[in-house]
């Protein structure tokens, strides 16, 4: 990777200082408890760093899509209390409609070194996603030192973690967005040969350009899940009513030309489970047939890759020693059309001596939920982010960031 030059928690003292700290606790919840940790786990070794070293700590997040308002079904209280128990350490919760009033900034004012606290919901406030001045100003005037360690916004450019750091002199990045920046950058700029990367999920425009830029970087670019579709229909192949992103023809019929004339492998499913109506995550007695890709019938839709599919995917991994993959294969949230991501899960945990991104999102919801997270080498918390990074684009949370 090339060299990062940005300033991090090694670089800076923070004994008897204010350190504002955003994090990504945007975390699933349902039915009044956290369905995954993960992203609250991977914040411990930056809070635990700036605890230790005496810093008073007030942590910052979002959390869901409150659009600017004040809603308590987003309300961030629940994380505030998880985390004190992953930390074995009372994390006071400054509970604000408006974020910051009086009440927070005395509480604030009034903390002693090594304490910690979060505030509520950043998205509270409909200047966060606006990156407005007047908020940006409101939460730098908390802190002596601004620490972001959001990676899963860091290609968002709003006020807690692009526009606060223009107003706060002393900036550093945290040990999560250093390992984000490590294991993807390495991934696609230096990586160990063969480079296999795995598209999948739904979104064509999501990935349009990481597509591209994989195509360039990687040996072999494997695509699957929803999005495939799109790409045998430009293949002139008969797809039925499976998803298919009309607009986004052509620029499949290029990324393949594209490929050819890089002499890249793009491997795209040679046959489909699918089913003649769109399943509901629980309806496993939805009957089910296997097609070839390009034979789909015109009332039957792709839903997973199929066997023969998986096996020539599979044997593609067997040798690389990089995979980055983000997206599934197919409706894993049904399991009658999980086994295609599985099966990539699967052989990813088996590769020796490789280096193994999960890039965020589905996947790693799936990685996570199978138990399968231990056995990878890196499993990113920003989907979009991620995707955004691979794009080689310039984060703007991260350019915030004074250099070094």
């Amino acid at each position: 990777m090339e060299s990062f030059n940005k300033v991090t928690i090694d670089d800076i003292d923070v004994f008897g200082k204010r350190v504002l700290l955003r994090l990504d606790l945007n975390v699933p919840i349902q039915d009044g408890s956290i369905k995954d940790k993960n992203r609250l786990i991977t914040a411990l070794p930056t809070i635990n760093k700036l605890l230790n070293d005496g810093g008073k700590i007030i942590m910052c997040s979002h959390l869901g899509k409150p659009k600017g308002e004040a809603n308590k079904k987003f309300s961030l209280e629940i994380v505030a209390k998880e985390l004190s128990n992953l930390l074995n350490k009372k994390v006071k919760f400054l509970d604000s409609d408006i974020v910051i009033n009086d009440d927070v900034k005395q509480q604030i004012n009034q903390m002693q070194n090594g304490e910690i606290c979060l505030l509520q919901n950043t998205r509270f406030r409909k200047e966060e996603e606006l990156c407005e001045e007047n908020f940006s100003k409101e939460l730098a005037s908390l802190c002596d030192i601004y620490v972001n360690d959001a990676f899963g916004t860091a290609h968002r450019a709003h006020a807690s973690n692009v526009g606060v750091a223009k107003f706060v002199k002393e900036n550093a990045v945290g040990y999560l967005m250093l390992d984000e920046i490590r294991f993807l950058g390495n991934a696609i700029n230096n990586p160990n040969r063969p480079l296999v990367a795995i598209l999948g999920g739904a979104k064509i425009e999501d990935k349009l350009n990481v597509i591209s830029n994989l195509l360039v970087k990687c040996d072999t670019l494997i695509i699957g899940g929803g999005m495939a579709y799109t790409f045998l229909k430009a293949k002139g192949y008969e797809i039925g009513q499976s998803l298919c992103d009309n607009s986004k023809i052509q620029y499949c019929e290029e990324m393949m030309n594209k490929a050819k004339r890089l002499n890249k492998k793009l491997l795209l499913p040679i046959d489909a489970i699918c089913a003649n109506r769109f399943p509901n995550p629980i309806d496993e007695n939805i009957p089910t047939k296997c097609f070839k890709a390009n034979e789909i019938p015109s009332d039957y839709m792709g839903l997973d890759i199929g066997e023969e599919t998986i096996k020539i995917f599979m044997k593609a991994l067997k040798n690389a020693k990089t995979v980055v993959w983000n997206g599934p294969m197919g409706m894993f949230e049904n399991k009658k059309f999980a086994l295609g991501t599985y099966c990539i899960a699967r052989t990813l945990t088996e590769l020796k001596y490789s280096t193994t991104i999960i890039g965020g999102g589905d996947s790693a919801s799936f990685v996570n939920n199978f138990g399968l997270s231990s056995k990878m080498t890196h499993i990113s918390t920003g989907g979009g982010a991620s995707l955004e990074f691979l794009e080689g684009k310039v984060m703007p949370g991260i350019d915030a960031i004074n250099n070094k």
